[in-house]
C-alpha cells in the first residue's frame, strides 16, 4: 500500500460504499432520505483500492469524508450523524427517552435477528439449520412483539414505522438486513409466516417494501443471493 492520497470531493460529503452491503446502505439512506447532497466512492470489497486504508484502516465499508476533511466510520455512527448534522430532518426524534427505545429496538434486531440471518446460511448440519431457523424466527417474533408495543405510544402513532408514517432512522438502520431475508428464503427454504404472531413485522415489511427510502437502495435479490453464496454450507446428510 503505497499510495499517499485518496479521491473525494472537495467542500462535499464523500461517501465510500459498496451497493450489496447492508451495512453501507445504511449511510446511503441516511443521505437519501435526509435529502442532503452527497458523492459516493464505490469500493470493491473483492479488490479495494490500495488508497482505501487511508480513509479506513480497517478497510471496511462505510466510511464518510465530511467536508472539513473529518473521517467517520461505522454505519450506525454515519447515519446518526447525519440525524443530528441536519434535524430539520426529523430522522430521530430529540427526545431522550424515545431515542432510547429506538436504540433498544436496533439492538434487538442486531443480536435477535441479523446474526441468524447468516447462521442459516454457514451451518451445514441440518440440525443446526433447523436450530438456526427457530432461532430467526424468534428473533423476528420478537421484533414484532416490540413493533406492537412501540405503535401503541404517542412517537409510534399506530404504524406503519417504528415512527408512525415516517419512514425514519429505524428503517434507515434495519431495512438492509429485512431485505437479506431472500438469502436464506432461496438457499434453505426460510419464510416468515403469515399469522398473527408475525402481522406486525410484516404490515412493517409491507409498508417499507413500498417506499422509496427502501426501494431507491434495493439491490435486486438475484444480486443478493448470487453475492452471498460464498456463505452457504453444503448440507450434510
Amino acid at each position: 500500500m503505497n499510495a499517499t492520497t485518496y479521491p473525494f470531493k472537495e467542500n462535499a460529503y464523500t461517501l465510500y460504499s459498496y451497493a450489496l452491503c447492508p451495512y453501507a446502505q445504511r449511510a446511503v439512506r441516511a443521505f437519501n432520505i435526509a435529502k442532503v447532497p452527497y458523492v459516493v466512492e464505490e469500493i470493491d470489497l473483492k479488490n479495494k483500492p490500495d488508497w482505501y486504508h487511508l480513509v479506513n484502516p480497517q478497510l471496511k465499508v462505510p466510511a464518510l469524508r465530511t467536508p472539513d476533511g473529518t473521517i467517520l466510520i461505522e454505519s450506525l455512527v454515519i447515519a446518526e450523524f447525519v440525524a443530528d448534522q441536519f434535524p430539520e430532518a426529523g430522522l430521530l426524534s430529540t427526545n431522550a427517552t424515545e431515542r432510547a427505545q429506538l436504540r433498544l429496538f436496533i439492538e434487538l434486531f442486531g443480536t435477535r435477528v441479523s446474526p441468524f440471518i447468516y447462521k442459516s446460511l454457514t451451518s451445514a448440519e441440518v440440525e443446526d439449520q433447523k436450530k438456526a431457523e427457530e432461532s430467526l424466527l424468534a428473533g423476528i417474533r420478537a421484533v414484532n412483539d416490540e413493533l406492537e408495543i412501540q405503535w401503541k405510544r404517542s412517537s409510534g402513532k399506530g404504524g406503519p414505522f417504528w415512527y408512525g408514517d415516517k419512514f425514519g432512522f429505524a428503517e434507515i438502520a434495519l431495512v438492509s438486513f429485512v431485505g437479506l431475508l431472500a438469502v436464506p428464503r432461496h438457499y434453505r427454504g426460510v419464510v416468515v409466516p403469515e399469522t398473527e404472531e408475525y402481522a406486525a413485522f410484516n404490515k412493517w415489511k409491507t409498508a417499507f417494501s413500498k417506499h422509496p427510502g427502501f426501494t431507491d437502495v434495493k439491490p435486486e435479490d438475484a444480486l443478493l443471493i448470487e453475492n452471498y453464496k460464498k456463505f452457504v454450507a453444503e448440507t450434510k446428510n
